[in-house]
């Protein structure tokens, strides 16, 4: 078992000032796998000042410094990418093909778009260009405590780290305790980068205890968290005495909704996404809105999709999915499906982990049809891969189905009329749209509307997050 009680504060490795250990806990296995302790009071203090002290001068360097950190930091992430990945898999069950490609490799991706939206950021302009004596300046908000979920370990801590680091904010990072591991290999790639003490730090800790310290610590300047809803607002009101500025990026309820036009693959593409990560995505499509006309070939389609669907070991090779991250999770999971027997027309799994799996977190890919969105299981966010089917006749209704929720992530359309397409992106209240299947390709601000939190991460966005605006006068 792995030996990770250790935090890294002030550039180095340092034991925690009391002995709290926790066990990272294989969600394959159901066993220990590595202990870390959680920290406390001074932990989280010590770890603050080291940022506050660190501030001065790093939000004084260079870009131009700050960009070659930031490569250098690319370059060992790179080297360390096979570890990374099975750190991830390890701790919160991701299959090997999953933890290195996507897992892992988000890592990079979100780590080359910063590199990349940093380097054309202009950070002094003229207010406008008939009056050059006023002068915008954007500048680093300050110390930033960052508290990052277990289902997209390294998505959430480059989405944060980074573009915090590249303006030139200091940061205390929080993983989630239940899955720490790709964190401290993370830490030891920016340690390796050279970046200097104080400048980047990291301390393992629960909501409770290291979470709210850093809410409500009044040297911290900023709190981005992701995670649920519920935390997001016990974060928010904990930060309100300091007046800092809070970003979230919370829960979701994303509607996909499939018209009779939509491409023969859209049912089945909309089944494996809503799966994948076993169902561990804020941005999972998870209410499948099927126009009435086809809505009877949907179903079967998307029973027949679900039948294919795989679960199996995390190291094992294939597109599979893995167990969900806890004991915990997999015990809500299984009384939210009961909730959806009891509502609804069960057409795919069902309770109880899939047949010839008896240890492990394991969830059977479910779905269930018939629903209306009144229905618990269409409203509360399962976690696990769960999806519920509801007819709809008019784009109206189909509008108004997918609105009809207290999230505003991430919602999916699938048409082949582009004026249909683009009429119905602009009523849905969500940040994002995706359309016919298609992600972005390029670095692209992620997050929602009403409670799926607030503020927008990658690219210029995820930048603009952690930097201030200054408006200064009689500049010659």
């Amino acid at each position: 078992m792995l030996d990770k009680r250790n935090f890294y504060i002030d550039g180095a490795w340092v034991a925690p000032a009391v002995e709290n250990d926790f066990s990272v806990i294989n969600p394959a296995t159901e066993q220990p796998c590595a202990v870390i302790s959680l920290g406390d009071q001074a932990d989280t203090d010590a770890a603050v000042a080291a940022a506050r002290k660190a501030f001065d001068s790093w939000s004084q360097t260079s870009k131009e410094y700050r960009l070659q950190l930031l490569q250098a930091l690319l370059a060992e992430y790179k080297n360390r990418a096979a570890d990374m990945a099975a750190a991830i898999s390890m701790e919160m069950g991701a299959p090997t093909d999953l933890a290195t490609t996507a897992q892992a490799g988000c890592g990079i991706g979100h780590i080359k778009g910063f590199i990349e939206a940093f380097a054309e950021m202009e950070f002094e302009q003229p207010i406008s260009a008939r009056n050059s004596s006023e002068q915008i300046i954007k500048e680093p908000i300050g110390v930033c405590g960052l508290i990052t979920p277990w289902n997209w370990p390294m998505n959430q801590v480059t989405l944060k780290v980074i573009p915090a680091l590249a303006v030139g904010c200091t940061v205390v990072l929080k993983p989630s305790e239940i899955a720490p591991l790709s964190s401290i290999i993370f830490a030891e790639i920016v340690e390796a980068a050279g970046y200097p003490a104080g400048v980047f730090n990291m301390l393992n800790g629960d909501g409770v205890g290291v979470g709210t310290q850093l809410s409500s610590h009044p040297d911290v300047d900023m709190l981005s968290f992701t995670g649920s809803t519920r935390a997001g607002a016990l974060i928010t009101k904990a930060a309100a005495d300091t007046v800092k500025r809070v970003t979230l990026e919370l829960g979701g309820k994303g509607a996909n909704i499939i018209f009779a036009d939509a491409d023969d693959k859209a049912v089945k593409r909309g089944v494996i996404h809503c799966f994948g990560n076993s169902g561990q995505s804020c941005n999972a499509p998870s209410r499948m809105l099927v126009e009435r006309s086809i809505y009877a070939a949907a179903v079967e389609t998307a029973k027949a999709a679900a039948a294919s669907v795989k679960v199996g070991s995390p190291t094992e090779n294939g597109r599979h999915i893995g167990p969900v991250i806890s004991e915990v999770q997999f015990d809500k999971i299984q009384g939210l499906i009961q909730v959806g027997i009891d509502e609804s027309n069960l057409i795919a799994g069902g309770l109880g982990r899939p047949e010839g799996l008896e240890q492990g977190y394991y969830v059977q890919p479910t779905i269930f049809a018939d629903v209306n969105n009144d229905m618990r299981i269409a409203r509360e966010e399962v976690f696990g891969p769960v999806l519920t089917m509801i007819p709809f006749d008019t784009e109206e209704e189909a509008i108004a189905i997918a609105n009809d929720t207290v999230y505003g992530l991430t919602n999916y359309l699938q048409t082949q009329d582009p004026e249909k397409a683009k009429r119905v992106a602009r009523r849905l209240r969500s940040g994002m749209v995706r359309v016919n299947g298609i992600d972005s390709q390029q670095a692209a601000p992620f997050g929602g509307y009403k409670q799926s939190g607030n503020g927008r991460e990658g690219g210029v966005w995820g930048l603009e997050d952690y930097l201030e605006i200054k408006h200064i006068t009689d500049w010659k």
